[in-house]
């Protein structure tokens, strides 16, 4: 990992530890922003969560870190007004403020603020677009965290338009929709997306382990009225997941090196040393790294998540 110096007494050994973890989370996301728009100039970047790492110290009011907001497009935060501690719960007061406090910074510094809240309440998931929209935030009102259905309400997408979408600013609402379990076969799941009007579509890479191709990709890229919209593909960075394609069936925590222990709230998910160079092999560079999988198939964009790792190795 790199040096940072302090001088005098500006930072003890837990303020530099602190600073050295995000700033590698930061190198890693423009790293990755770099190598997926030198391939793709409007591929889209996007981080959920660990909203920290939008300014230089880490603090809510912080100088905005300017060269990571340069390599990102949109920034994801779940839990902003509902489900930080309970699903279907209002978020605390002060957890909100927090939160909105980086998000702000974003949307000042022209990066797009895509919400995901979990309530399953009607009056609460109006409540979480409404408040989300007066933001100018594009949001979802999740029913469920395991991310596996097309929501029922409201019928049709909040502010559905039949316009083309070719960016994030011109998008009002998205669907984030990683767990495939509901749907018979690929043609089932992929049918029920092509059946909607959403403007932004965040899916996994694989329908259980087949690869989506690029015509699969291609397919969803048309609403069901015949508008243009984005396809953003899920990818998390900050942890390994036993079910993925890259998993080997030796590992275990220490082995390879860069494995971590598991996460007890997410069974077969392992945080991961995300700045080791056999990790990042993984996820870009190669014909069979991930990103490089999610480029080829087409994809708008990528959807990267367990950002705030560098919470656990504080």
């Amino acid at each position: 990992m790199g040096i940072l110096i302090c001088l005098g007494s500006s930072c003890d050994q837990d303020d530099l530890a602190q600073a050295e973890y995000k700033q590698e989370m930061r190198a890693f996301v423009q790293k990755i922003s770099v190598y997926a728009k030198t391939a793709d100039a409007d591929f889209l970047v996007i981080p959920q969560n660990g909203q920290e790492l939008v300014t230089v110290d880490g603090n809510e009011d912080g100088e905005p870190e300017y060269d990571y907001l340069a390599a990102i497009d949109g920034v994801g935060r779940e839990d902003l007004f509902y489900g930080f501690k309970r699903d279907n719960d209002a978020t605390p007061a002060d957890e909100k403020e927090y939160m909105l406090s980086f998000l702000l910074v974003c949307e000042q510094n022209g990066v797009e603020v895509l919400t995901t809240d979990y309530c399953w309440d009607h009056s609460k998931m109006d409540d979480s677009y409404q408040q989300n929209s007066q933001r100018d935030f594009i949001s979802f009102a999740a029913p469920d965290r395991e991310l596996n259905t097309i929501p029922d309400y409201p019928v049709q997408a909040y502010e559905v338009n039949a316009d083309d979408i070719h960016n994030l600013g011109e998008a009002k609402n998205f669907l984030y929709l990683l767990n495939p379990e509901q749907y018979a076969d690929k043609e089932d799941y992929l049918g029920s997306l092509n059946r909607t009007d959403y403007d932004v579509i965040i899916v996994d890479l694989f329908f259980e382990d087949e690869e989506l191709s690029k015509s699969d990709i291609a397919s969803m890229k048309v609403k069901q009225n015949g508008a243009q919209r984005l396809i953003i593909a899920y990818m998390s960075i900050g942890e390994a997941e036993d079910y993925r394609f890259y998993w080997q069936n030796f590992w275990k925590v220490g082995e390879p090196e860069f494995l971590e222990k598991e996460n007890r709230q997410w069974r077969g998910n392992y945080k991961v040393k995300y700045w080791d160079p056999d990790w990042q092999a993984i996820i870009l560079g190669g014909k069979n790294a991930y990103l490089d999988k999610i480029l080829a198939a087409g994809f708008d964009g990528v959807y990267l998540d367990i950002i705030d790792a560098f919470e656990y190795f504080e």
